[in-house]
């Protein structure tokens, strides 16, 4: 009994290494093919991002709004619900209770900041990426596998009118 016991105890370690082994196989691959560091470089450069926007709205775009709402912040803006009381002793006995919208207006604008900075990006990417897929703009070099489509696309046209034009005949 304790020798099957000690097999089935082997047989379960070395299925678990064999299983880390292909794990760690695969994860090799996934980093190797791109993906990982395609993620990390987005990561990184997606945080710095969130920098220059959140300066570009906090310190560009909302003090020029603030002066039409005569120099209020808008980080400062909010609907109190219930108003902080204070005892005679100077404690607070029951915190103050407010909706916080500025700080919402804030965040909203920086999300249209960025969702606009996004889609100017996306857009010019797709037009570059347009313009380097069109085989007949030759300012830019086409790929080679786009080059081989077309270059076959063209083959079987050739084709199809040489084998329409025989069986016509």
């Amino acid at each position: 009994m304790l020798k099957k016991t000690m097999t089935s105890y082997l047989c379960l370690i070395s299925n678990i290494k064999v299983y880390n082994m292909k794990l760690l196989k695969e994860f090799k691959e996934f980093a190797v093919k791109g993906n990982m560091m395609d993620m990390a470089i987005g990561i990184i450069i997606g945080a710095s991002f969130n920098k220059v926007i959140d300066v570009l709205a906090k310190q560009v775009i909302l003090p020029p709004l603030s002066l039409l709402s005569d120099g209020a912040k808008f980080n400062e803006k909010k609907l109190v619900l219930r108003e902080e009381s204070i005892d005679a002793s100077g404690t607070v006995t029951a915190a103050e209770v407010a909706i916080a919208y500025g700080e919402l207006i804030e965040v909203f604008l920086d999300f249209l900041i960025i969702g606009f900075t996004v889609f100017v990006v996306v857009k010019a990417m797709n037009r570059l990426k347009t313009k380097a897929q069109d085989t007949k703009d030759n300012t830019v070099t086409t790929p080679k596998d786009i080059q081989l489509l077309s270059d076959l696309k063209d083959l079987m046209k050739e084709q199809n009118a040489y084998l329409k034009k025989n069986d016509s005949n």
